[in-house]
Protein backbone atom coordinates (compact mmCIF):
# COMPACT_ATOMS: atom_id res chain seq x y z
CA UNK A 1 0.00 0.00 0.00
CA UNK A 2 1.29 3.49 -0.89
CA UNK A 3 1.88 6.17 1.70
CA UNK A 4 -0.11 9.18 0.49
CA UNK A 5 0.29 11.32 3.59
CA UNK A 6 0.72 15.01 2.79
CA UNK A 7 3.20 17.03 4.86
CA UNK A 8 2.41 20.58 3.68
CA UNK A 9 0.86 22.54 0.84
CA UNK A 10 2.59 25.82 -0.06
CA UNK A 11 1.37 28.19 -2.75
CA UNK A 12 3.59 30.19 -5.06
CA UNK A 13 2.83 33.91 -4.96
CA UNK A 14 3.87 36.28 -7.76
CA UNK A 15 5.93 39.42 -7.33
CA UNK A 16 6.11 42.19 -9.94
CA UNK A 17 8.99 43.89 -8.11
CA UNK A 18 10.44 41.08 -6.04
CA UNK A 19 12.44 43.20 -3.56
CA UNK A 20 9.44 45.48 -2.86
CA UNK A 21 7.13 42.52 -2.26
CA UNK A 22 9.74 40.79 -0.11
CA UNK A 23 10.21 43.92 2.00
CA UNK A 24 6.42 44.24 2.38
CA UNK A 25 5.96 40.70 3.69
CA UNK A 26 8.97 41.01 6.00
CA UNK A 27 7.58 44.28 7.40
CA UNK A 28 4.26 42.53 8.09
CA UNK A 29 6.07 39.91 10.16
CA UNK A 30 6.87 37.02 7.85
CA UNK A 31 10.48 35.86 7.95
CA UNK A 32 12.52 34.40 5.12
CA UNK A 33 13.42 30.74 5.52
CA UNK A 34 15.52 31.19 2.40
CA UNK A 35 15.92 33.72 -0.41
CA UNK A 36 17.85 32.65 -3.51
CA UNK A 37 17.63 33.17 -7.25
CA UNK A 38 14.34 35.04 -7.25
CA UNK A 39 12.44 32.81 -4.86
CA UNK A 40 11.94 33.17 -1.13
CA UNK A 41 10.11 30.94 1.28
CA UNK A 42 8.32 33.20 3.75
CA UNK A 43 6.98 31.88 7.05
CA UNK A 44 4.59 33.22 9.66
CA UNK A 45 3.48 31.26 12.71
CA UNK A 46 4.57 27.95 11.18
CA UNK A 47 2.84 28.59 7.83
CA UNK A 48 4.73 29.44 4.69
CA UNK A 49 4.53 30.23 0.99
CA UNK A 50 6.95 30.82 -1.84
CA UNK A 51 7.34 34.37 -3.14
CA UNK A 52 8.73 34.28 -6.64
CA UNK A 53 10.21 36.87 -8.96
CA UNK A 54 7.62 36.18 -11.63
CA UNK A 55 4.57 38.23 -12.55
CA UNK A 56 1.50 37.78 -14.72
CA UNK A 57 -1.10 40.46 -14.02
CA UNK A 58 -4.12 38.16 -14.39
CA UNK A 59 -2.53 35.61 -12.03
CA UNK A 60 -1.61 38.23 -9.42
CA UNK A 61 -5.04 39.84 -9.55
CA UNK A 62 -6.70 36.45 -9.03
CA UNK A 63 -4.40 35.16 -6.28
CA UNK A 64 -5.56 35.15 -2.67
CA UNK A 65 -4.20 33.93 0.63
CA UNK A 66 -6.54 33.25 3.56
CA UNK A 67 -4.81 33.91 6.88
CA UNK A 68 -6.86 32.84 9.89
CA UNK A 69 -6.08 35.25 12.75
CA UNK A 70 -7.29 35.87 16.28
CA UNK A 71 -7.86 39.62 15.76
CA UNK A 72 -8.62 41.03 12.30
CA UNK A 73 -8.82 44.58 13.67
CA UNK A 74 -5.33 44.33 15.15
CA UNK A 75 -4.06 43.17 11.76
CA UNK A 76 -5.68 46.18 10.10
CA UNK A 77 -3.93 48.49 12.55
CA UNK A 78 -0.61 46.68 12.03
CA UNK A 79 -0.80 46.75 8.23
CA UNK A 80 -1.87 50.41 8.27
CA UNK A 81 1.14 51.32 10.40
CA UNK A 82 3.47 49.39 8.07
CA UNK A 83 2.02 51.23 5.07
CA UNK A 84 2.38 54.59 6.86
CA UNK A 85 6.10 53.98 7.40
CA UNK A 86 7.03 53.11 3.81
CA UNK A 87 5.62 53.12 0.31
CA UNK A 88 5.13 49.58 -1.00
CA UNK A 89 3.75 50.56 -4.39
CA UNK A 90 0.14 49.47 -4.84
CA UNK A 91 -0.09 47.79 -1.41
CA UNK A 92 -3.14 48.85 0.54
CA UNK A 93 -5.61 47.71 3.17
CA UNK A 94 -9.30 48.00 3.88
CA UNK A 95 -10.94 48.25 7.31
CA UNK A 96 -12.30 44.99 8.72
CA UNK A 97 -15.75 43.96 7.55
CA UNK A 98 -18.05 41.24 8.81
CA UNK A 99 -18.66 38.82 5.95
CA UNK A 100 -21.94 36.98 5.31
CA UNK A 101 -20.30 33.67 6.20
CA UNK A 102 -19.39 34.96 9.66
CA UNK A 103 -15.71 36.00 9.49
CA UNK A 104 -14.46 39.48 10.32
CA UNK A 105 -11.99 40.14 7.50
CA UNK A 106 -9.29 42.72 6.93
CA UNK A 107 -8.40 42.79 3.24
CA UNK A 108 -4.83 43.60 2.29
CA UNK A 109 -3.46 43.85 -1.23
CA UNK A 110 0.26 43.21 -1.60
CA UNK A 111 2.42 45.35 -3.92
CA UNK A 112 1.47 43.40 -7.06
CA UNK A 113 -2.22 42.83 -6.29
CA UNK A 114 -2.35 39.52 -4.40
CA UNK A 115 -5.27 39.71 -1.96
CA UNK A 116 -4.70 38.62 1.63
CA UNK A 117 -7.70 37.84 3.82
CA UNK A 118 -6.81 38.30 7.50
CA UNK A 119 -9.90 36.52 8.78
CA UNK A 120 -11.15 36.20 12.34
CA UNK A 121 -13.77 33.51 12.94
CA UNK A 122 -16.73 35.13 14.69
CA UNK A 123 -18.99 32.09 14.71
CA UNK A 124 -17.99 28.70 16.05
Amino acid sequence: MSNLKVQTVKPFVPAKEFEVSLAFYLALGWHALFNENGIAELALEGNSFFLQDYYVKAWANNSMLYVNVEDASAWHEHVSSVLDLRNYGAARTKAPELQEYGDLVTHVWDPCGVLLHFAQRMKK
